[in-house]
Parts: structure tokens; C-alpha cells; sequence
């Protein structure tokens, strides 16, 4: 998110396909294959791990823990079945074997999702959400006190916290500026404004970054200085957690480090949201897709700003896809679910409006349109996914002020779509 925006000129650079290695079993059982160290639940699988269950043996396709090979193998879950392994008899028949093409309709099974003991609980938000960006500045966008805020948003980003001299920690200050334009308003009207959204039933939390942001977790340090920090905002304020929009680089390990000190801190109804930039989203070996991985078990969602970042290579690795397009959507959104994240936590990030960015402005109905197509399958471009995502998780928008200044189009067309959503 940016204070003032400006078109960011992605060069997109097509990543090498990277084979999967199996294990090929004949059919003489005397020729078994030896199987691979048993599966662990308490272990951490990344694409390429191997793993042995049920003498079959198993190669992890994304970051996994937790999730029975037997269980949760196929075309479209974490682990591929590699066939049978040393000499005993399977008790268990795995699924088949992936088909070597994919589906010309979307699959009957549901995509892959994690098991109910490792999804992360988030507060009371609805299966399907639209998360806004409240501005604590003012730059020519509607001026909001907070509760001010339309009811149509489930989730509220306030926009930014600060950077102190601390290294890793931040701090939140009211802008002046901000305050001027709504007539005054202190610390006890915006923690007053915080407890009437929670009367609502909207959650807020507190974004770190930003185009201007200068916040930096590099180490042991700073990641402690971070968690301490953040969790005194909550206690402070009544944030239900934070968004980390980091935009001029990120520590995925000691990122990660933090978050998990702050969710130990906070307990399991911390809200943990990402908003990457679309650039930063294209491979599981960028450190933002590398933080989200390595908090998966945490993690809310991301809402990638699928904007300001021209065109873009799609999870088909075949051709660079415009920004503005519903295409550009549903074929940048499928490199998460196909990277290891599980649909719930992937939503689409836009611009409320025209003004809001450098580029990258879609309608809402364009937006609702890559909505369906990503869940159900219908109303796609020329694109279509690979599979459907009937978990995904909603939309976000840069920033409530803007929809506020362009008649609220964004929340009314895009919330109420999303409760159609599977």
C-alpha cells in the first residue's frame, strides 16, 4: 500500500519448470522399491521431502506439516503417491495417480486445504471476507475517523504503524494532518472507535509498511523488539493483529520469528494478514512467498496487491498476463494455491479506484467476475485455472478513503458477491 502511488515497472523474468522427483516401482514385488523414512506429524515437508506411510512412499509437492500422506495425496493435495514400497502389504489403498492432464471442467474434489487441526482460527471473520485499508493520513481520499468506517468491511487495516529508533520495533501516532481535516481526534476517540467496530463485528488490525515504510526485522534483536512492540499495540489499542506490508525488502526468517513470538504472545486468535506486491508473489523462492510458507500454520491471508506492477507471468508459466484484466487475476492468484498455500488464505487485492494507484484499476464487477472464476469455475476469461478454489478467502481494497470518495462502488458490489461464494 502506498501513501502516493506510483506505477511500479515489473521485467518478468520466466522461472525454470522444475521436475519432481518419484520413485518408480516395478510391478515384480521382488524388485520392491525401499521405502523413505516413515512419515512424522510433528515434522516440516517442503517440495522435494520424501516420506514413507503405509508402505507406500510419498513426495511432498509444497511446505506441509501435519498432513497424512495416505490422506491427503492426489492431483490437487500436498503430497504425490509414488507407489508402493519394501515388501509388506499396504493396509491402505492411496488415491490414484495424477492424470497427466488436466481437467477440462473443474474437479470434483475440492482443491487442497488443510486439516482442521492446523488451520488457524481467526477471531469471528466469515468464511469469505473484504478487508480495507483505513488511511492514518490524508492525501486528497475522503477523510475518516474510524468508525466512520462503512459496515460492509469485515476486516480494517489501519494504515501504518511507525518506525522507531528502535530497530524492529514500531510505534502508532494519530496524524496531525489527518486529525485537522475530521475536526480533532485523540488516542480516546480512536480506541473508542476501535470498540465500536468490534460491536459490529468488524475486526481491525495494524499495518506495518507501506511505499514510505522503513521498518526492519533482521535479526534475533529486532525480531523481540517487533513482537514486543506489536503486541503492546494491541494490548494498547484493541488491534485484533497485524498486516505486514513490507515493500522495500523482508527477512522472511527473522519475519517469521517474530510472528510466531507474537502469536505465542497473543494466542490463537491473532489476525496475521500479508499484503505482498504482485512481483513478490511469482515464485515460493521470494522471501515474501517464503514468510508465508514458513507460517502456514498461522497465517490468515495474503492479499497480494495484483496492481502497479504492469505484466505478469500466470501459474501456466506460458505467457505475461496485463494488469487490469480479469485474466491477470485468476492466473497470477493460482501460483499461491499452487505454491502451498491453502485457498482460504489467498484473496485479491485491488484499488477502490482510478485514483487509488498507478495503475492496475479494474471494476469490482471485473473483480466479482475472477471471484467466480477462481471458486466455481464460471464467468473466466480466456484463463482458466487449473482447479477450483472454493475456499478462497475474499478481497481486500487500497483504501476505504478512495471508495468512500468514489461512492463506496467497490464494498457494495464486491461484499455482497462474496456471500454467494461456495
Amino acid at each position: 500500500m502506498k501513501r502516493s502511488r506510483s506505477v511500479i515497472l515489473a521485467t518478468v523474468v520466466a522461472l525454470a519448470a522444475g521436475g519432481m522427483a518419484v520413485y518408480l516401482g516395478g510391478g515384480d514385488a521382488s524388485a520392491a522399491t525401499a521405502c523413505a523414512p516413515a512419515w512424522s506429524a510433528t515434522a516440516v515437508y517442503v517440495n522435494g521431502n520424501s516420506a514413507s506411510q503405509n508402505s507406500h512412499n510419498y513426495t511432498a509437492k509444497w511446505w506441509t506439516q501435519n498432513e497424512s500422506p495416505a490422506t491427503h495425496s492426489g492431483q490437487w493435495d500436498v503430497w504425490a503417491d509414488n507407489g508402493a514400497c519394501g515388501t509388506s502389504t499396504p493396509t491402505t489403498t492411496p488415491p490414484t495417480t495424477a492424470p497427466t492432464t488436466a481437467p477440462t471442467t473443474a474437479p470434483t474434489t475440492t482443491p487442497p486445504t488443510t486439516s482442521p487441526t492446523t488451520q488457524p482460527p481467526s477471531g469471528t471473520l466469515p468464511t469469505h471476507f473484504l478487508t480495507g485499508y483505513w488511511q492514518n493520513f490524508y492525501n486528497g481520499a475522503a477523510a475518516l475517523k474510524l468508525a466512520s468506517v462503512p459496515t460492509t468491511y469485515d476486516l480494517i487495516a489501519v494504515a501504518f504503524a511507525d518506525a522507531t529508533s528502535t530497530p524492529g520495533a514500531v510505534s502508532f501516532t494519530l496524524d496531525s494532518g489527518l486529525a485537522a481535516q475530521v475536526g480533532g481526534y485523540t488516542d480516546a476517540q480512536f480506541k473508542a472507535d476501535i470498540a465500536t467496530l468490534h460491536s459490529r463485528g468488524e475486526k481491525v488490525i495494524i499495518s506495518v509498511g507501506g511505499q514510505n515504510g522503513t521498518v526492519s526485522v533482521a535479526d534475533s534483536g529486532s525480531a523481540a523488539n517487533f513482537a514486543n512492540s506489536v503486541y503492546s499495540l494491541m494490548t494498547t489499542y484493541g488491534f485484533d493483529g497485524v498486516d505486514i506490508d513490507l515493500e522495500n525488502g523482508i527477512n522472511s526468517t527473522y519475519m517469521a520469528s517474530a510472528l510466531r513470538s507474537l502469536r505465542a504472545k497473543a494466542g490463537a486468535n491473532l489476525i496475521i494478514t500479508l499484503a505482498p506486491q504482485t512481483i513478490d508473489m511469482q515464485s515460493t523462492g521470494s522471501s515474501y512467498f517464503a514468510l508465508a510458507l514458513s507460517i502456514k500454520d498461522i497465517l490468515t491471508v495474503v492479499n497480494t496487491q495484483f496492481y502497479n506492477s504492469g505484466s505478469m507471468l500466470g501459474c501456466d508459466q506460458n505467457q505475461a498476463y496485463s494488469q487490469g484484466t480479469e485474466n491477470f487475476l485468476t492466473a497470477l492468484a493460482c501460483i499461491q494455491t499452487q505454491g502451498g498455500l491453502r485457498p482460504d488464505q489467498v484473496a485479491l487485492g485491488l484499488p477502490a479506484s482510478s485514483s487509488a494507484a498507478g495503475g492496475g484499476y479494474q471494476s469490482p464487477a471485473n473483480v466479482n467476475a475472477a471471484l467466480d472464476c477462481l471458486a466455481r469455475g464460471t464467468n473466466c476469461g480466456s484463463f482458466k485455472p487449473p482447479a477450483t478454489y472454493p475456499g478462497l478467502r475474499g478481497a481486500m481494497t487500497w483504501s476505504i478513503n478512495w471508495d468512500v470518495s468514489n461512492g463506496n462502488g467497490f464494498a457494495n458490489t464486491v461484499k455482497p458477491h462474496l456471500a454467494t461464494l461456495p
